[in-house]
């Protein structure tokens, strides 16, 4: 699912820009994408946005170490 690998980048965009390294940020920002793709029309009710939430946050062990790594 190309929206999972599209959410992830502009949340570690996010996380960089604000300076905000720990998991609860990191959700928030997963929350926040989710959001702004429903209201542009790129996510619908139809899309499993819970499976897809629930993706981005089992990814963030991995972005934390790319974030850490300065990846």
């Amino acid at each position: 699912m190309d929206y999972i690998e599209e959410i992830l980048e502009l949340v570690k965009k996010k996380m960089r820009e604000q300076g905000a390294y720990d998991r609860e940020a990191y959700e928030e920002f997963v929350d926040e994408t989710i959001d702004y793709f429903e209201e542009k029309g790129k996510l619908t009710d139809e899309d499993n946005l819970q499976f897809i939430k629930d993706q981005l946050v089992g990814l963030w062990e991995e972005v934390e170490e790319g974030l850490t790594s300065g990846k």
